[in-house]
């Protein structure tokens, strides 16, 4: 879920709220799909949104892969990287885990369906005007811009006092 929540926001932009919703809907059911064809005598249930998570992964790469984000390396160094690096990696581990059958609790072949899904999805449903493998920054439209002069500078104001006045 911290996937979605980092880079949702920015593929909801591209595709407006109806197309996101549709996309992320499409990705979890192309993500269960492949898991079905996969492993057709599965008893386990399907739980989570790691099909559509992929799949939003996968479109953020395909929108925004020059981006920098911000890394947790060992799960403690922060380090800036392009998004292109650290979601090839991801997306290579996740073909890796597939293909070598990793841990049985995880359906790898959901999240092969969901990345698929997604990078099909994502070049059909993004609006006209958004470019892919930023091209250029486009504005998102959910957010007003009014023109640079007449932004004004914000004066300072003391800080609220706490308790008794």
């Amino acid at each position: 879920m911290l996937f979605l929540w980092v880079f949702g926001d920015n593929v909801e932009d591209a595709l407006g709220h109806f197309r996101f919703l549709l996309f992320y809907l499409l990705c979890a059911a192309g993500g269960a799909l492949v898991h079905g064809l996969i492993a057709p005598d599965s008893q386990s249930p399907l739980i989570g949104a790691s099909g559509a998570i992929a799949g939003v992964v996968t479109a953020y790469l395909i929108l925004h892969p020059r981006v920098w984000i911000w890394v947790l390396v060992f799960a403690r160094i922060p380090l800036p990287l392009p998004a292109y690096i650290a979601l090839v990696l991801w997306i290579v581990f996740q073909f890796l885990m597939f293909l070598a059958g990793g841990d049985d609790q995880i359906s790898w072949a959901c999240h092969i369906g969901g990345i698929v899904t997604g990078a099909i999805l994502v070049l059909i449903l993004k609006r006209r005007d958004q470019p892919v493998l930023d091209r250029e920054i486009v504005t998102p439209r959910s957010v007003m811009v009014d023109q640079p002069s007449a932004v004004q500078p914000v004066e300072a104001q003391p800080a609220p006092r706490w308790g008794r006045q």
